[in-house]
């Protein structure tokens, strides 16, 4: 099958003569800002992809994906409260919790936490908390000779001077009326175990017990404070949480996920929009390049245009070689965008290069996550910027007068 002539020599004028080097050096100019602007936006994307997939991995690690609470901020006889929704669709598990403010001692250091006392064999089935216990078990938690037993976030455990075996001192703000008035209550727990999720906020301000350790601490006999409740979509969460809220009723109110961190993954979707609309401006740039180029071709290759016009190409023809050309280039500089964005993205996953302090980012190295949509919607806008591009210049060529060229050849 033959190509169409305008295409034959749209990838002609991409090569200009030995004597005009000048406008061959700009083709290459024009194709590499269409590729090192296709190439950041594409790792932008991608990282912060990466950040909002390992910020949601992390926070769906400790957290579950619904939580059903009771406006009173106690729930009796919970174990009736799980039969009436776990036969839910969606539902694959569910664990009773009690959570609460204390201050965690060790010699003469302190710190502000909140305790979560869960129980160990359901709440391996809820979250994923399991997977970053560090030097112990999960299942070891539950308490044995009477001593209570503790799990601290790495980050605490450092800044405390804690090590598995040592044992620290609870203290809740509201405790036991003595003679003196309001005393708080102080109790002693053996850590067990750390765990590590690579979120400071988490190594930082969560301990883990049993259930009935913090049942007794906290004096709520058989109450909890909450269920978690783990599901088989976790987009499905909204959707779950409206049908199990039907179900209980008040004084129970229902949240998910998205809800609990809306307003961190609300930021993070318009920083990426935001990004997008900014490094884009970058290919607009470039484009710039593309329009100048093919100006000069345009002024360049006159003669040759009215040859072709004398030879019986049409205006449409004529616009069809320059748009061609310029298309060329977004083309090629689209595809090695694209190979650079990918090569640059897929080091920076693998080695993990660039470290980030976690205290600040909750992450400790910058995540890469490469996304087909993201590749796909890059690509054509790439191409549609330099495509928009050849416009003005290829009308200018198709309104060339042929009889002035050749005037005096």
């Amino acid at each position: 099958m033959n190509l169409p002539y305008q295409i034959f020599i749209a990838f002609r004028y991409l090569k200009s003569p030995k004597k005009h080097k000048g406008i061959s050096v700009n083709t290459v100019i024009s194709i590499g800002g269409v590729a090192v602007g296709v190439m950041a936006l594409l790792v932008v994307l991608s990282v912060m992809s990466g950040f909002h997939e390992d910020l949601q991995k992390k926070i769906l690690g400790v957290n579950a994906h619904v939580v059903v609470l009771d406006y009173k901020g106690t729930m009796p006889g919970y174990k009736e409260v799980i039969k009436k929704f776990e036969t839910e669709e969606d539902v694959v598990s569910s664990s009773p919790f009690i959570l609460g403010q204390v201050m965690v001692s060790f010699g003469k250091k302190t710190h502000g936490v909140f305790m979560r006392g869960i129980l160990p064999e359901t709440e391996k089935k809820t979250t994923e908390i399991i997977k970053y216990i560090k030097e112990g078990n999960l299942e070891d938690l539950a308490s044995k000779d009477n001593i209570s037993h503790i799990i601290l976030g790495r980050e605490l455990a450092h800044s405390l001077g804690v090590f598995k075996g040592d044992t620290v001192n609870i203290i809740s703000p509201i405790g036991e009326i003595g003679p003196l008035g309001m005393l708080p209550k102080v109790k002693q727990f053996k850590v067990i175990a750390t765990f590590e999720v690579g979120m400071f906020e988490y190594d930082t301000n969560l301990v883990l017990t049993d259930l009935k350790s913090a049942q007794e601490f906290f004096g709520m006999k058989e109450d909890i404070t909450g269920i978690e409740i783990r599901l088989n979509d976790i987009y499905k969460a909204p959707t779950v949480r409206e049908r199990i809220q039907k179900k209980l009723g008040f004084p129970f109110y229902v949240r998910d996920w998205m809800q609990m961190n809306r307003n961190l993954f609300s930021a993070l979707k318009l920083e990426k929009f935001a990004m997008f609309v900014i490094l884009v401006l970058i290919i607009l740039v470039a484009s710039f390049n593309i329009v100048s180029t093919l100006i000069m071709n345009v002024i360049e290759k006159s003669r040759e245009i009215a040859i072709l016009k004398a030879m019986g190409a049409t205006n449409k023809g004529i616009m069809k070689i320059f748009m061609f050309q310029g298309l060329f280039i977004g083309l090629f500089g689209t595809i090695i965008g694209i190979a650079g964005g990918y090569l640059l993205g897929y080091i920076l996953n693998t080695y993990q290069i660039i470290k980030l302090p976690s205290d600040v980012y909750y992450l400790s190295h910058l995540p890469v996550k490469m996304k087909l949509f993201d590749f796909i919607t890059v690509s054509v806008s790439a191409i549609l910027i330099s495509f928009i591009a050849t416009i003005y210049p290829a009308w200018q060529a198709a309104k060339l007068d042929p009889v002035e060229p050749l005037r005096y050849e």
